[in-house]
């Protein structure tokens, strides 16, 4: 079954496309800047009935010619992903005849270690096919922990903390994070990076530390309108009991986060909403829903999967 970890891996990929090249120039490759990025599908199935589905495909167009790139998230080393990741790049190879790299996600030195070794198809020292993944790990994705550069770039600060979320410097990373977050305000980017880092380190013991680094200052996660409520919250208290007022206040800002999260996720994967699953979704102030369809749109491929 396919975790929120996983999803987070190569979901900056999905909602920001262009993403590829900022942490490709930081790594000092020859790979022309886009000018053009689109996602196609990830099914790989032939008429044979084996489904096969990457994690993400884009047809990447530059000025100077056009390439697909497939990237994949690993968490452990894995010898079954050999096979699977040939027929990836054998099958979109002939299909678009076009070059295709492929590109795999770790957020441990030993998978990144294994992952980056030539990985070949061999009988008797005898090569049939070799493949070379290009490796994006603690290894080599620099650990951003200048709150400057996560505003600067916040494609690659999430994917610095997915990729180093086992290493000793995660937490300077979080809080750079964090304080960067402060800064810029509350808005769709920064809800869709602070979603995508919790589940990308979800696995890991940085996940407690996130979480506590979170809880100190809430104020600056939320928006306007929920911190409006939290406004009228605390006047309510004044009246009817302080601490019931501030309850109040929360719990309608809690909810109202948790629905437009699940909007950002949505529209970061490119799934469109109609008139009626946006009014629902507005509309719901039960929060144990709204986290239902918040887990359920990483990996829903329609919105009807969600609301119908």
């Amino acid at each position: 079954m396919v975790s929120s970890s996983h999803e987070a891996m190569h979901g900056i990929f999905t909602h920001n496309p262009v993403a590829f090249a900022r942490a490709f120039h930081v790594l000092d490759l020859p790979f022309p800047d886009p000018i053009a990025v689109e996602q196609i599908s990830v099914d790989l199935t032939e008429t044979a009935p084996v489904e096969r589905r990457a994690d993400t495909v884009l047809r990447i167009t530059t000025a100077e010619d056009t390439f697909l790139l497939v990237v994949e998230a690993q968490s452990s080393s894995d010898v079954t992903r050999i096979a699977a990741w040939s027929y990836y790049v054998t099958f979109l190879h002939n299909k678009y005849e076009l070059p295709v790299v492929l590109v795999v996600v770790c957020h441990d030195k030993q998978t990144a270690t294994w992952a980056s070794k030539p990985m070949s198809v061999t009988y008797r020292r005898w090569t049939s096919f070799t493949l070379q993944p290009l490796v994006l790990g603690p290894h080599n994705v620099p650990a951003i922990t200048d709150p400057a550069e996560v505003l600067d770039d916040l494609p690659l600060a999430a994917l610095s903390a997915i990729t180093h979320a086992r290493e000793p410097e995660i937490g300077a990373i979080l809080e750079a994070i964090i304080v960067a977050f402060r800064r810029r305000g509350y808005d769709d980017e920064t809800a869709f990076y602070a979603e995508l880092v919790e589940q990308g380190i979800s696995h890991t013991d940085a996940a407690q530390l996130w979480r506590d680094q979170m809880a100190t200052d809430l104020s600056f996660f939320r928006s306007e309108s929920a911190q409006r409520l939290r406004e009228q919250g605390r006047e309510q208290g004044l009246e009817q009991g302080l601490e019931q007022g501030l309850e109040q206040g929360l719990e309608q800002g809690r909810a109202e986060q948790a629905a437009r999260s699940v909007l950002t996720v949505l529209t970061g994967r490119g799934i469109e909403l109609s008139a009626a699953h946006r009014a629902r979704l507005v509309e719901t102030t039960d929060l144990a829903q709204l986290n239902t369809w918040l887990v359920q749109a990483l990996t829903a491929t329609r919105a009807g999967e969600l609301f119908d």
